[in-house]
């Protein structure tokens, strides 16, 4: 029997590299994927964000100062390049040659791979001053890169993320975070794709980390929205909403109008694994789609 990537391969809709979890994809994937992210631009214009797209990559410095080494060091990628002379070159040429080792001649350069579309956010916030009475409320969209290589076409090593963050007071984050709930259910029934939401944590690592998940889960700081695409028995997370506490408020000294550390939340929308869940019910011809379902991506506009 042909798994789901055997038949998006088999239809063109993804095209192997020749790397686990990284894909070339067509046309028809992208310009389904593009209209699932303008259907998640328009469920939250309504709240006026500010809309901001950030490149996948980011500053070392950046990610480093927000933790993310602390608790994920398995997922991140670096950026390195090659920094030396002519001689440097003819060596590294030989290394090409003789089929050996060459990433040596490379040095660490100050980028790292986006990991995450809102941690590029937090930076460009605090750099802004204290924050209005309102707080911020952002739209935004990042290129990501996770090394978890797999042939779950929807565990892919780089992808696409769009976010809505909510940067305020904690009561700010918590009412933005439950509107999110009940707009995600919706948003996933507008689509009609089976779904659950359930609390979750993020894959922390190490001894430790396993204490911090079960923190995150006690806490409810974490919830995912859940379709089976691969596995019917382990459904995929397509949808996340989190609640990070003043973590990044007081990593980045971002305040409210009070003067105290500002808390925050996101609703991450994974357009990969969205694009692929439609795919996976709805058939690898987007022409024979539920009428609705194309009318709500507008498909036929």
């Amino acid at each position: 029997m042909s798994t789901l990537l055997d038949q998006l391969m088999a239809e063109g809709l993804l095209i192997s590299s020749g790397v686990d979890g990284v894909f070339l994809r067509s046309i028809r994937f992208e310009s389904v994927l593009e209209a699932v992210a303008a259907l998640v631009g328009r469920t939250g214009a309504a709240d006026s964000p500010e809309v901001l797209c950030f490149p996948p990559a980011m500053p070392q410095a950046a990610l480093v100062r927000s933790g993310y080494l602390k608790s994920f060091p398995q997922l991140l990628g670096t950026i390195h390049c090659f920094c030396g002379d002519e001689a440097g070159h003819r060596r590294l040429l030989r290394c090409v040659e003789e089929n050996e080792p060459w990433t040596d001649q490379q040095e660490p350069s100050d980028l790292l791979l986006t990991p995450a579309a809102c941690y590029p956010l937090y930076p460009t916030v605090a750099r802004r001053g204290q924050l209005p009475e309102n707080g911020g409320l952002y739209d935004i969209r990042s290129w990501c890169f996770r090394h978890e290589p797999s042939l779950d076409p929807a565990r892919m090593q780089t992808f696409q993320i769009r976010e809505f963050v909510r940067i305020g007071s904690s009561e700010q984050v918590l009412v933005f975070r439950q509107l999110w709930f009940e707009r995600a259910q919706e948003f996933a029934s507008s689509l009609a794709v089976p779904c659950i939401v359930d609390v979750a944590n993020d894959p922390f690592f190490g001894r430790p980390g396993r204490l911090m998940a079960d923190s995150q889960r006690e806490q409810k700081l974490k919830y995912e929205l859940l379709i089976a695409i691969d596995n019917e028995a382990k459904p995929t997370a397509c949808m996340s909403f989190n609640y990070h506490l003043n973590h990044f408020g007081e990593a980045w000294n971002i305040e409210t109008a009070d003067g105290a550390p500002a808390f925050s939340g996101c609703v991450g929308f994974g357009l990969e694994r969205l694009t692929l869940a439609l795919f996976r019910y709805h058939g690898l011809d987007v022409a024979g789609w539920p009428e609705r379902v194309r009318h709500t991506l507008r498909l036929d506009a």
